[in-house]
């Protein structure tokens, strides 16, 4: 399945995710809010937002920010491509927030359109930029058994609470408890129920949106186990944290690009089979002279490393369609990109070379690539 295009849900239900974006950044320190802040080059906010996008299931994504920030969330999704995208204005706090973004599926006041009320949303913080589908799949089948579902992990630290004088009056048996995290989701008729029955003073002080809907509509959530990487983008150490992961994912993923041919294709499919059990592979067979979506879409979602397999003996001209779809999408700006071509020979004549002329001009064209970053390694492998 390729990225952007429509799959069924876990458990045939329909599914969509609000991300609340909200946040004024205050512990991280600075001006800029902490969902806004550039890794690599990119806003917090746009990896989010590509996580839930990436997934075909997902019907639609709800990014709710405060007023002042509505311009600058809609540029960036206009600048990364992103798809399925409804921005909307944010309360003062979490809480509503949230019900704003929901609301978009059930009143015409927040959006320009009603949009098509989902059985399961799933609410994720736009700072926890790394959740993958697999966790997203167990709550919403969670959600749609149990009615809410919510990703908790094991507390790290024990939790103490202090008398009024400031001395220990209690700790809490740290085996008993979990931390809870993102992702959560809801049969959407419960959250939204819940939201519509909350009192000020939860929707002003509350945080936890699992607690709403086992207060107001007598929901018991599931909790399911997550992974260690759900952590939430806080202060100023966890960027510098959130970049080497995301540096570390990019150099563990490759995009398998061959061309239309039957002989091709076979390779094509071959190689991300030895390849998905070490590395993620996207695969995808397309010409490079036509602009094909799926391929922009990989490239959008900031794939840096890249094998495109042909049977030209020096196939430059569709190389260089590649490499300016690549410059234009600005990405090795902020990393190299390592492109590594290879030529596979399908031709009966057992000679196995070169010509010095293409040997020449390929090097060539490498150098001239190598000064936008794009790194370009070259193959030729005999196949019979």
């Amino acid at each position: 399945m390729e990225p952007g295009s429509r799959g069924a849900a876990p458990g045939g239900v329909s599914v969509s995710a609000v991300l609340p974006a909200g946040g004024s950044g205050e512990r991280l320190g600075g001006a800029t809010p902490k969902q806004f802040c550039a890794v690599q080059g990119r806003p917090l906010v746009s990896y989010a937002v590509r996580a839930m996008e990436r997934i075909s299931w997902i019907s639609d994504i709800i990014v709710v920010v405060s007023p002042e920030n509505i311009e600058t969330m809609k540029t960036i999704i206009e600048k990364y491509g992103h798809k399925r995208v409804t921005v909307v204005e944010g309360g003062i706090t979490r809480h509503r927030s949230i019900f704003n973004g929901l609301k978009v599926f059930a009143e015409n006041e927040f959006s320009s359109h009603l949009l098509q009320k989902p059985e399961v949303v799933i609410i994720h913080d736009a700072v926890r930029p790394f959740v993958e589908e697999d966790i997203i799949s167990k709550v919403v089948m969670a959600a749609k058994e149990y009615g809410a579902a919510g990703a908790i992990r094991p507390l790290v630290s024990t939790v103490i609470a202090s008398a009024a004088d400031g001395c220990l009056d209690h700790s809490l048996e740290r085996a008993r408890y979990r931390a809870s995290e993102m992702p959560q989701a809801f049969l959407f008729d419960i959250i939204y129920e819940a939201y519509q029955q909350c009192t000020d003073y939860d929707l002003d002080y509350g945080t936890e949106c699992l607690h709403l809907a086992l207060k107001y509509c007598k929901t018991n959530a599931k909790l399911v186990e997550g992974t260690a990487d759900l952590w939430k983008v806080t202060y100023k150490r966890d960027l510098y944290a959130a970049e080497s992961i995301i540096k570390d994912n990019l150099s563990q993923q490759v995009c398998v690009i061959t061309d239309v041919k039957e002989t091709l294709a076979q390779v094509g499919f071959l190689l991300p089979e030895s390849l998905k059990s070490q590395i993620k592979v996207e695969a995808i067979s397309v010409s490079l002279s036509k602009n094909d979506s799926r391929l922009q879409n990989i490239i959008s979602g900031q794939c840096y490393n890249f094998v495109y397999v042909n049977e030209k003996r020096c196939a430059l001209q569709e190389t260089q369609e590649l490499v300016d779809m690549l410059e234009k999408s600005n990405i090795p700006l902020l990393c190299p990109v390592v492109l590594i071509l290879v030529h596979l020979d399908i031709s009966e004549n057992n000679s196995f070379s070169i010509g010095m002329e293409d040997l020449t001009t390929i090097k060539k064209f490498a150098r001239e690539t190598k000064k936008k970053n794009i790194l370009v390694y070259g193959l030729l492998i005999q196949y019979k």
